[in-house]
């Protein structure tokens, strides 16, 4: 069995005596594509904090590759180390070209005594192959701040890949997108998980249905439960978490968390 890319054990974070992950227990296998919901307040977004550096647990273990204790890394070492994150806004060189602005995330990994020098082979190759895997190969002489809002989310995306991460958190990564847009948005990330791991904050149920291989449900803190899209769609806990017990309730969050209403309706399900 592979050692995990991110294991986290017994987490927990305190604001002003407020518990705001307590005793989180979560692992990554490497090369998994694995969305993370949850309520208002569950932690999502404190936990990305967490991982890369952002927020100091309380106590707990956040162990990242297998041996770096993440607690003891500044937020640019986890970097280097390997961990990028997506906000769920797209921050990108709105004057540079589509391969400009890759051409300077994929310098960013080069060690410091090298950024004054030509371009590589190998640099050059990284480039391509990256604008190649987002789509946007054909407009890489298109200035950043003219693409439509999906493409610069792609864009951004290529920034973290053109840093050879081995972990990419995405926060929120089809929010504003059209339909058309999400779906090649999942396509993407779907590619990217056969050589990253990959972990999704999102609140679009219809786009995590179609998705999504492993989902992971976080109420007040800590794990409720985790597994196939099918399986928590239909868990009690999950049901009870999210509307409360009435019938109801319970018969609309099932027609949203199988598609059947549409994804704009959901919004209160994947709030941080």
């Amino acid at each position: 069995m592979s050692t995990p890319i991110l294991d986290v054990r017994d987490l927990r974070v305190s604001f002003d005596g407020v518990d705001v992950l307590n005793g989180l227990d979560m692992s990554l296998d490497q090369g998994e594509l694995r969305f993370l919901i949850g309520p208002n307040g569950a932690g999502k977004t404190t936990f990305l904090d967490v991982i890369t550096g952002k927020v100091r647990p309380s106590s707990g273990k956040v162990i990242f590759d297998g041996h770096i204790d993440v607690r003891r890394q500044s937020i640019h070492g986890l970097v280097r180390m390997g961990i990028g994150r997506k906000f769920q806004a797209p921050s990108i060189f709105t004057s540079l070209t589509v391969r400009e602005n890759v051409e300077v995330a994929a310098r960013g990994r080069r060690p410091i005594f090298s950024l004054f020098r030509g371009s590589s082979a190998h640099h050059d190759a990284l480039v391509s192959e990256v604008l190649e895997t987002i789509g946007l190969a054909d407009q890489a002489q298109v200035r950043a701040g003219i693409l439509a809002h999906g493409e610069q989310q792609w864009l951004e995306i290529g920034l973290l890949l053109a840093q050879q991460p081995k972990l990419l958190l995405l926060d929120e990564p089809v929010a504003g997108m059209t339909r058309a847009e999400r779906d090649r948005t999942g396509e993407l990330l779907k590619t990217i998980a056969h050589q990253h791991t990959v972990l999704v904050v999102e609140h679009d149920m219809q786009f995590v249905r179609q998705f999504a291989a492993k989902v992971t449900v976080l109420h007040a803190g800590r794990v409720l439960t985790e597994g196939p899209m099918s399986e928590v769609q239909s868990d009690q806990r999950v049901i009870e978490v999210y509307l409360g017990k009435s019938h109801q309730q319970t018969g609309a969050l099932s027609r949203r968390l199988s598609g059947a209403e549409p994804a704009q309706t959901v919004g209160s399900l994947g709030g941080r």
